[in-house]
């Protein structure tokens, strides 16, 4: 169902825990609230879930506003971060006990639940204690459970937190296909960027209890509306604005020293900012003679699938460059001078 959030406000002690927060999430979609701990999201999600009562503002699920609801009566699936299985009770009566408290039958509890167990890959563990599973398959149950009474929405509270890096990689996965195949609309809160830029249809950057930005995660990545949405979504190269030059439409800014390279505005910006961001991977590197400008290679490390570079240029410019490694691709030594260079949409221009 469509969910919308209108003008959300918390106050915890008297300080805003959520400030005027809104958002909207179409049927079918993921979003996921992004930020630091503290930025928010959490307090959005319990308040959506109906574990906590906001000071003001509405929220509707299918045209339904449903703030003053108790948590049983809106329908929804949660997963926590701590799971909050029944360590007492199996596998099976862990996803079936939804249904039940719903006085479903005996025959649709376990038809339900075999299916919900085999879509996460389960079936075969029915009868085990969830005390005796792995990290990710007690997130499978959670996640099973939260999904078996067929909810109109999935709420998902850093569900993978708990996880390694790379089970969280491979369940990162599973969600994203369990969500598009069921259908269901979802929220989903986490603080690990790689994994909101994996899993969403959409994100919404929260820090101060504000939602900073919201879209999908192309355009949050490839246009951040401020220095926050930049800095927390990866690597971001920040180098300070002296003026900004505006020319048959493209922007150039002038950087200290008088050197000038190209960006583009952010949406918000209306043409004028105080720094240049760009990504290191879109930073390009060649000959010292070739280049909007000359910077020294002060440190190189091979990561794997790509080198970065740790650059200073002039009037003591610093900057990373990330250059995926490749047989043709060539690696330049630690001293040397290059022409360091980027396209003038891969560099925006913020406040």
């Amino acid at each position: 169902m469509h969910v919308a959030v209108r003008d959300l406000v918390k106050y915890y002690a008297g300080a805003a825990a959520v400030k005027q927060v809104s958002f909207e999430v179409s049927q079918g979609s993921l979003l996921t609230l992004l930020g630091p701990s503290g930025s928010g999201k959490t307090t959005t999600l319990m308040a959506i879930a109906g574990f906590v009562q906001p000071d003001s503002g509405l929220i509707e699920i299918g045209g339904k506003e449903i703030s003053q609801l108790s948590p049983n009566r809106r329908g929804l699936g949660v997963v926590f971060q701590s799971y909050a299985l029944f360590p007492h009770k199996s596998v099976f009566q862990n996803v079936a006990f939804p249904l039940e408290i719903r006085k479903q039958s005996r025959t649709k509890i376990v038809t339900r639940v075999e299916h919900m167990l085999r879509r996460v890959g389960l079936a075969e563990l029915h009868d085990r204690s969830t005390a005796q599973l792995s990290g990710g398959q007690k997130q499978r149950v959670a996640l099973a459970r939260a999904l078996v009474f067929e909810p109109s929405v999935l709420l998902m509270d850093e569900p993978l937190g708990a996880l390694d890096k790379k089970l969280r990689e491979r369940l990162q996965q599973e969600i994203k296909s369990l969500q598009s195949s069921l259908g269901v609309t979802a929220i989903h809160v986490t603080h690990d960027q790689e994994e909101a830029l994996v899993i969403s249809d959409r994100i919404g950057v929260m820090n101060g209890g504000e939602l900073l930005q919201i879209g999908t995660p192309t355009q949050l990545y490839d246009e951040p509306a401020n220095r926050f949405v930049a800095e927390f979504l990866g690597g971001v190269n920040l180098l300070p604005v002296v003026e900004m030059r505006r020319h048959s439409g493209e922007y150039e800014a002038v950087l200290e020293g008088g050197m000038s390279v190209p960006c583009h505005p952010c949406a918000k910006l209306a043409g004028c900012g105080s720094w240049v961001g760009v990504r290191p991977e879109r930073v390009r590197l060649g000959p010292a003679d070739a280049g909007l400008f000359t910077a020294t290679i002060k440190q190189r490390r091979y990561l794997g699938t790509n080198m970065q570079y740790e650059l200073y240029g002039p009037n003591g410019a610093h900057l990373q460059a990330r250059v995926a490694s490749a047989d043709d691709q060539h690696v330049w030594e630690v001293g040397t001078q290059v022409g360091v260079s980027w396209s003038s949409r891969s560099a925006w221009l913020f406040d």
